[in-house]
């Protein structure tokens, strides 16, 4: 049963991102209702283009916790939840930076969505400025079966952007592993935002995932998109989408026409 494929009707499918100013309780916040207004601004501009889903995360949160708190939790819940009645048919996604997926379960859940991502889930990682990173897939698994998610798909990034491997393996081995632990898709970034990855490492991921869906999570625009396409099963897009702070109405169209274009080949 691919699960991905039955939530996303859509050959390739896109999921724009939008990415929150900072919310209420952190440095810089401008007030849960700007929050909210640029959240329902960004999201027209990504389904008016046609992207298939969008994925709400805290991204303006600094200083960013590997736990989030009781605000980010409730603030974030709150817009996620605005966005899902705002939306007309687009899948909503939550992700809940830096890392912690219960709790993105737990919004995704109580906020009517339908997926999350989650940058860590079977890899030991780490990142300099916040050290090892907790990984325990079977706990969230678990954990969204007691709150009674279970239809919640789990987008799992494999070897994420920004960390370094403590104990360095395949990129196959980790996407066959994220598929052993109940992964939806597998999610393959370059080394940095605004990178794509290589053509070789998507092929990769893809021997090691089988019949589970990869997805290019970073560095997809329309100058790529074609090439990246031709490999991945989808993308999350969300930088190249932008101008400025805010989703660009143009850029979404722009992109997807040419995947459009892409799916109608013969």
């Amino acid at each position: 049963m691919n699960r991905f494929a039955d939530l996303f009707s859509a050959p390739r499918p896109i999921i724009g991102v939008i990415h929150l100013p900072a919310l209420p309780g952190s440095t810089g916040s401008p007030g849960l209702g700007e929050v909210l207004k640029r959240a329902l601004t960004d999201l027209a501009a990504l389904e008016g283009g046609g992207v298939h889903g969008v994925l709400v995360s805290n991204d303006g949160d600094q200083p960013r916790r590997l736990k989030a708190g009781a605000d980010t939790i409730s603030a974030l819940t709150r817009v996620a939840h605005e966005i899902v009645l705002a939306s007309n048919g687009v899948k909503v996604g939550v992700q809940v930076l830096l890392n912690d997926p219960e709790a993105s379960v737990a919004v995704a859940q109580m906020a009517g969505a339908s997926f999350i991502r989650t940058d860590f889930f079977v890899d030991a990682m780490q990142r300099p400025e916040y050290g090892p990173i907790e990984i325990a897939p079977q706990q969230l698994v678990e954990y969204r079966a007691g709150i009674g998610a279970g239809d919640l798909l789990i987008l799992a990034d494999v070897q994420v952007k920004y960390a370094q491997m403590i104990d360095p393996r395949p990129l196959a081995d980790s996407a066959a592993q994220a598929v052993e632990c109940a992964a939806d898709a597998i999610v393959v970034t370059g080394s940095v935002t605004g990178e794509a990855p290589a053509w070789a490492s998507l092929r990769e991921a893809k021997q090691g995932a089988g019949h589970c869906p990869v997805l290019v999570g970073s560095g997809l625009d329309l100058s790529n998109a074609a090439d990246l396409l031709r490999t991945a099963d989808g993308a999350i897009v969300g930088t190249s989408l932008k101008t400025g702070a805010y989703v660009d109405a143009g850029k979404v169209r722009a992109l997807m026409a040419a995947v459009s274009a892409l799916d109608s080949r013969p």
